[in-house]
């Protein structure tokens, strides 16, 4: 009867045991999911204005955290103008105080005097770079805003259009970090 007793014991000693550590996991999974939606978002790419970048459909993690948009750097945002609900994903080109000139035939942008490489964009040979609607084709970046373009420069919507315009720093939703689909072309940013 001991022998049955301290089996019965052992079992419930490790049963226990295992119900411990689930809660343990169960606990810190929740506190890790808590952190990265507080901190991070999917967004997938809509539409071809970053290509051969980004794709559409792709997947992306972006950061909530707090960052200071520099030259560079890929964005989630939004226009008022264009519509809140519809997210933009856009490279920073300028930032605020910066001046952007652009040449259309040439398919070069320069940025307080230098021409930025820029070798990530789709050139369409043959063809000049699509003109802004705006009358001039320089721009100096407002103090809270951003100046914003796609990689694909002939498909895409951006700040050179008044349609979407210069981008206030508080409808930047995050920066791209990285892109997890297709899982075949993951990568950080």
């Amino acid at each position: 009867m001991d022998e049955n007793t301290n089996l019965t014991e052992k079992k419930r000693d490790l049963f226990s045991r295992v119900f411990e550590w689930a809660e343990l996991f169960a606990l810190y999974f929740a506190i890790g999911m808590i952190i990265i939606l507080a901190c991070f978002r999917h967004s997938p790419v809509e539409g071809s204005s970053m290509y051969p970048t980004l794709n559409e459909n792709d997947v992306l993690i972006v950061s909530r955290l707090y960052f200071t948009p520099k030259c560079g750097d890929i964005i989630i945002c939004q226009s008022p103008v264009y519509g809140l609900e519809r997210p933009l994903v856009k490279r920073v080109i300028a930032v605020a105080g910066q001046t952007v000139e652009i040449d259309y035939d040439n398919w070069t942008v320069t940025v307080d005097g230098t021409v930025l490489d820029e070798s990530y964009i789709n050139r369409e040979s043959g063809r000049g770079m699509l003109r802004s609607d705006y009358l001039e084709d320089t721009f100096t970046v407002p103090q809270g805003c951003v100046f914003v373009m796609g990689d694909n420069r002939n498909h895409s919507n951006d700040s050179r259009f008044s349609e979407i315009g210069m981008i206030d720093e508080r409808y930047i939703l995050g920066k791209v970090c990285v892109k997890i689909y297709p899982i075949g072309d993951f990568s950080f940013f």
